[in-house]
């Protein structure tokens, strides 16, 4: 085996030898010797015939270089590959372990879903109740007394409020009232704010449900800044005693210069902002926390407000609609239920209204949040435009409340939640007092234009913290995220919906 192996390897060597050979051989070489080649090499032993070419050498060589693979590109090798297997270790898509999260066909899909389902509620409500829409029933809510107009006057009023807050900022800016008579003047001011609003809306008969909402909106609005109007003064009258710098942060109202054709807003600081051009711009402005110096835009995009004030004036109409159509009908069947006290139809009927309620609620959303506040920030060129951030994400219910309502939110951290803090308050007690707040005014919109007291709006808010420390606790991701969704659709729309049920009972079965 050794001597063949050895021949093998010999006979292998020799093409590579004879072909230098070959190339390198000047003449003949002499019998039994070994000469040089011309490039300095030896030759082969004479007598010993040198092969032309390797195909000529021992035929084990040959069956040797067929044994071989061809060499392949790793394009090849992926292609066979291919065709050798079609298995890998893979998840489901529907497994949240796939992390896999583009659902946007299935997103296309509810929404589908959801337009035909509330299609045939709407054409099954037309064909059971006819066309209910009437803009002139709606402008009798708010006129109910033309002669008077209770509402609009109410909201005129409110100047008072405002000059006393103004002039009473003058006399502290100056020393001619002291601190504590300042506090005092603002406590009765803002007290009055609310009890006075509350008291003309129980006490006039002519005062129509739609007018007291909206006359006390405005009230609690202007109660809200008056309030961030007196602590920001303050806190810059305590900068001003300790000879620290003033508030000058963006670009405020009260001066305006020309430059190259575009409005350049001048600073402002205390006690310059003390006029009443600087707070009537505050009441106006779509926002409830006060400052000195807002941040503003360069110039009015026409094109943007007309877009904002079309969307206002389709999605009022079908609000208005909506109620009209869907709203009216479903609740004045679903009296009888009540008084019965049938559960089961109770049930039914609550989950009828729900559907609808709450899209009457995200239209409302959309068109105060969106359309009427960028329409009010860019006829005032108001820079700060973030009035809700993504609750439709929320995962928890703190989350919503923190990401709906901006303007809301950003006053309670700013003006209760901090300063409750700092005195040493609990965390956990404090967001039950901003939550106690939030469920006071809510009731207080509800039950004094209805002028009836159930506390059911209260006692939703209120319910809003257990169902907070339930979701946070034992629920995570889209769970958490159906579970918000669920509150939002059944619960607050439900609380809204007792009021208006008690009051149809109230005011209407008990005269028939």
């Amino acid at each position: 085996m050794y001597q063949i192996s050895e021949m093998v390897d010999r006979n292998d060597r020799v093409p590579m030898m004879t072909g230098r050979t070959r190339r390198s051989t000047i003449g003949p070489t002499p019998a039994g010797g070994n000469s040089k080649q011309a490039n300095g090499s030896k030759q082969s032993s004479a007598g010993e015939k040198t092969p032309s070419h390797p195909s000529h050498s021992n035929g084990k060589v040959k069956k040797e270089k067929q044994v071989h693979e061809p060499v392949r590109t790793p394009q090849e090798r992926s292609k066979i590959c291919e065709r050798l297997s079609c298995h890998v270790l893979q998840e489901s898509l529907l497994s949240s372990a796939s992390g896999y999260s583009n659902y946007r066909g299935i997103l296309n899909w509810c929404v589908v879903m959801l337009v035909l389902s509330n299609a045939r509620l709407f054409l099954e409500n037309l064909l059971k109740y006819g066309i209910l829409v009437d803009p002139v029933q709606v402008v009798s809510l708010f006129l109910k007394d033309p002669y008077s107009w209770p509402a609009p006057c109410l909201v005129i009023v409110s100047n008072v409020f405002i000059m006393a807050a103004l002039y009473t900022e003058r006399r502290l800016s100056v020393g001619t009232i002291s601190e504590t008579t300042g506090t005092f003047l603002y406590l009765v001011n803002l007290t009055t704010l609310l009890c006075f609003p509350s008291a003309t809306v129980l006490t006039l008969t002519s005062m129509t449900p739609a007018g007291g909402v909206f006359a006390l909106g405005v009230y609690t609005i202007l109660f809200m800044k008056l309030y961030s109007y007196k602590d920001v003064n303050m806190w810059c009258r305590e900068i001003r005693h300790t000879k620290a710098r003033t508030l000058t942060r963006s670009h405020s109202c009260p001066s305006v210069a020309q430059s190259n054709g575009s409005a350049v807003h001048s600073h402002v600081s205390y006690p310059g902002n003390l006029t009443h051009r600087d707070i009537y711009y505050f009441v106006f402005a779509p926002t409830l926390c006060y400052e000195l110096n807002f941040p503003r835009s360069p110039r009015i995009r026409k094109s943007f407000l007309l877009r904002r004030l079309f969307e206002m004036l389709f999605f009022i109409q079908l609000l208005i609609g909506l109620v009209q159509q869907w709203i009216v009908p479903t609740i004045q069947n679903s009296m009888k239920p009540f008084q019965d006290m049938d559960f089961s139809r109770m049930m039914e009927r609550m989950l009828k209204l729900a559907v609808p309620n709450h899209l009457i609620w995200l239209i409302f959303f959309y068109w105060f949040f969106h359309s009427s506040m960028n329409f009010v920030a860019e006829l005032m060129q108001f820079g700060d435009r973030e009035f809700y951030r993504d609750w439709w994400n929320s995962e928890t219910v703190t989350y919503f409340w923190s990401n709906w309502n901006i303007p809301v939110h950003k006053w309670c951290l700013r003006h209760f939640y901090k300063p409750i803090m700092r005195r040493g308050v609990n965390k956990w007690v404090a967001q039950t007092a901003v939550f106690l707040v939030s469920a006071f005014f809510h009731e207080y919109l509800v039950s004094v234009p209805l002028k009836m007291f159930r506390l059911w709006a209260f006692m939703g808010m209120m319910s809003q913290i257990p169902l907070a420390w339930f979701v946070g606790r034992f629920l995570r991701g889209n769970h958490g995220n159906a579970a918000v969704w669920i509150s939002l659709i059944i619960g607050q729309p439900v609380a809204v919906l007792m009021y208006v049920h008690d009051y149809y009972v109230i005011h209407y079965m008990s005269q028939s």
